[in-house]
């Protein structure tokens, strides 16, 4: 067991299964498959990972999600239909804002345009409130990034007022989106 964000305690071998997909932790034999999904474009231009993403890349991102993983910093899972074969990930973390949490993810692009990012959004949020109490769940989008954009509504986020966010890692400030929980007024 180990302690998460929201101090919530988990499995240490965390799975999430719902809307056909099914959400594990990521293991050794994953680091070709992580090479193929995220040694894109897209990934490079949307997301802090830079390619190319060879496998000591993937080697060093692995390691690096472990360590977070084991200090309750972030949650990083790679998004399966089978439990088997990665077909993108996704990551939940602690804004440092009470129980608020925020989510990112990234699929490969053999696999998009199957809803794998809606559903893999959708099954971590409901279970982040379910399970991590959390009180927000939000996501934080460049401008530019239409396709995420898109993932965001299909999931029930809706578009903030909030500022403009800068981040390490990000090449473009980033927009927040929050979920509103059913029954929970929307504040941005």
């Amino acid at each position: 067991m180990t302690t998460t964000p929201g101090g919530i305690t988990v499995p240490a071998h965390l799975q999430l299964t719902g809307s056909g997909l099914i959400l594990r932790e990521w293991d050794d034999g994953d680091v070709p498959a992580m090479t193929e999904l995220f040694d894109d474009q897209a990934v490079d231009r949307w997301t802090p990972l830079r390619a190319p993403f060879d496998q000591t890349a993937a080697r060093a991102y692995l390691d690096q999600a472990r360590r977070r993983r084991a200090h309750g910093a972030r949650l990083q899972l790679a998004i399966t239909t089978d439990g088997h074969q990665p077909l993108g990930e996704i990551l939940l973390f602690p804004t440092g804002a009470g129980r608020e949490v925020e989510l990112a993810y990234a699929v490969g692009a053999a696999y998009r345009r199957r809803h794998l990012a809606v559903r893999a959004v959708q099954l971590i949020t409901t279970w982040a409130y379910d399970t991590l109490d959390a009180t927000r769940v939000i996501l934080r989008i460049p401008p530019g990034n239409s396709a995420s954009a898109a993932v965001a509504r299909s999931a029930g986020f809706e578009l903030t007022t909030a500022p403009l966010v800068t981040r390490d890692g990000a090449r473009d400030p980033l927009r927040t989106w929050l979920h509103c929980r059913a029954g929970q007024p929307a504040t941005g």
